[in-house]
């Protein structure tokens, strides 16, 4: 039984993480070229890497291919580091739009969008193939989270799954680490952040717990970054360190109000999943909006820090 319900988990995992690269195929093949132009030409001040970096990471549906992308343009010397900060900050508000998008209930919708988008896909032309991936990828994460959500409370009856969770209840940076560490693992805080959706529908995670796990997705989506920035020179590490510490000091901001965050969050809507991607949206604006002003200074303190690296 255990091992039925793991093996469910991972492939409901896996079937997200397919439907976001598919989803996020479509878009790219839509626009990603674009983004990339506006990116190199649009990003000599932090408001306008910020704006640039909401829309295309709204767009493509993942802060880390935003931020790679950049690794890559630092890289190449075709922007500058300093210009990279706003983008940076723009990227952690628009991923926003990928969980507040997971609370939708569409379930009407999944089987028309699955025929559709696989009939769409079997068309050799640019624009029916990008909207069948949109189609396809986007009814293939809705799956997923029906899955997440009913596997959620049968995993929980598990007793060292539920000790682990009042664990994480009682103690909210073990919900941190646990966040970080499933990101990392996984490669997607959005994945990490819908499975805490998935238990705190059925209130085995509480608000506070949810919230902590999903602070600690935003740190572990950084090695995606990091890695990338590996052998590409000292400015692009700069980049993934920029990445780090935008996070961790957010982190290291909200982890001690996390308890008035949900009451604010609370107040705003009864429904658990909403209320997390509420809360992740707060995280990220606030988060990004305090550093935006101080951007050129932040990537200078960033420079002296990393000098050698």
């Amino acid at each position: 039984m255990i091992k039925e319900l793991i093996s469910l988990l991972a492939v409901y995992i896996t079937l997200f993480l397919f439907g976001m690269i598919v989803l996020r195929t479509g878009l790219f093949q839509l626009g990603g070229r674009s983004l990339q132009r506006w990116m190199q030409q649009m990003t000599d001040t932090p408001w306008k890497g910020f704006i640039i970096g909401i829309i295309a990471t709204a767009l493509l549906q993942s802060s880390s291919v935003i931020i790679v992308m950049i690794v890559g343009l630092v890289a190449a010397k075709i922007i500058q580091f300093r210009h990279s900060i706003g983008i940076i900050l723009g990227a952690n508000i628009g991923t926003t739009f990928t969980t507040e998008l997971l609370t939708l209930d569409v379930s009407s919708l999944i089987i028309p969008l699955l025929v559709v988008g696989f009939v769409a896909l079997l068309i050799p032309k640019t624009l029916p193939f990008s909207l069948g991936c949109f189609a396809f990828g986007l009814s293939c994460i809705f799956i997923a989270m029906d899955g997440l959500k009913s596997l959620a409370f049968p995993l929980s009856s598990i007793p060292n799954i539920h000790s682990f969770f009042h664990l994480t209840n009682e103690h909210l940076f073990l919900g941190v680490s646990l966040g970080a560490i499933m990101t990392a693992l996984i490669q997607s805080s959005t994945a990490t952040t819908a499975i805490a959706m998935g238990f705190m529908n059925d209130h085995i995670l509480h608000l506070p717990a949810g919230i902590a796990i999903m602070l600690g997705a935003n740190i572990g989506t950084c090695i995606t970054a990091y890695l990338a920035s590996l052998g590409s020179g000292k400015s692009a590490r700069l980049v993934a360190f920029a990445n780090i510490w935008v996070n961790v000091i957010g982190v290291l901001l909200f982890l001690p109000i996390i308890d008035l965050l949900s009451m604010v969050t609370d107040f705003l809507t009864p429904d658990p999943m909403t209320q997390l991607a509420h809360a992740s949206v707060i995280f990220n604006t606030i988060c990004s909006l305090i550093l935006l002003p101080i951007a050129n200074r932040f990537a200078s303190l960033i420079q002296r820090m990393h000098k050698r690296g």
